[in-house]
């Protein structure tokens, strides 16, 4: 795959301080973008030298370490929508987060891609990556709209129903545009990198049905977690 270079790379700079011009043009919060551009490529640059050190280090012990702060972490920030309830509804996120997705990295890395050793590094923490990361912004839209029902007045088993159709929104319009519209990050990477796209294909079906089943179970099980307590209490 073709290396690129700094210089080029910062080019890209350019159209995205364009938005947050006009997101501070409109008087709309710009700083909060400056500041998630800032933290993406703090994070990436980072995370690519810890990546290299975990990948060499080859240890079991390790990569349950980092599934653990993934786990932590994208609990945390998928509350980041309802700030009231986000103490109170941690224990409950980080236990759907885990549950769901823990399972469903079990099961591809196991049983599809029949990974050896089971702690393989390159295969675990890309896939966690992405699964922990639907199931975090899963969470998240759930729990905005769901919340923003209730306290609308809305009954609580027609806001969960709204909640759980707009979830699903992002996922299921990835699943009609695949191949028509976009070529998802793994099939892209995957030809980039010279694979035959019949077998990336295999491979992004795979991850599209990941995805869809991180989004529906991860937000399904959190709101059977909160239900009762929670819709009393808001």
């Amino acid at each position: 795959m073709q290396k690129i270079e700094l210089t080029r790379l910062a080019l890209l700079l350019i159209p995205a301080f364009m938005v947050i011009a006009i997101q501070w043009r409109w008087s709309l919060p710009a700083k909060t973008s400056g500041v998630a551009l800032a933290r993406m490529i703090i994070q990436l640059c980072l995370i690519g030298y810890v990546l290299t050190f975990i990948f060499a280090s080859d240890n079991g012990w390790m990569i349950f370490a980092v599934l653990s702060v993934m786990m932590l972490t994208s609990s945390w920030i998928a509350l980041r929508t309802v700030p009231q309830h986000r103490h109170r509804l941690f224990l409950k996120a980080l236990l759907a987060t885990s549950l769901v997705n823990i399972f469903l990295l079990l099961l591809i890395t196991q049983f599809v891609l029949l990974a050896s050793p089971w702690y393989q590094a390159n295969i675990i923490i890309p896939l966690a990556g992405m699964i922990f990361a639907t199931g975090m912004n899963s969470i998240s839209l759930f729990a905005e709209r769901f919340y923003s029902e209730i306290e609308s007045g809305r009954d609580p088993q027609l806001a969960r129903g709204i909640a759980y159709q707009a979830t699903l929104i992002p996922v299921v319009n990835s699943l009609l545009a695949v191949g028509l519209v976009s070529l998802p990050g793994m099939m892209t990477g995957q030809i980039l990198s010279g694979v035959s796209p019949l077998i990336a294909v295999r491979y992004q079906i795979m991850v599209m049905l990941m995805l869809f089943a991180s989004s529906g179970l991860t937000t399904a099980l959190f709101y059977k977690l909160i239900a009762s307590p929670s819709i009393k209490q808001t």
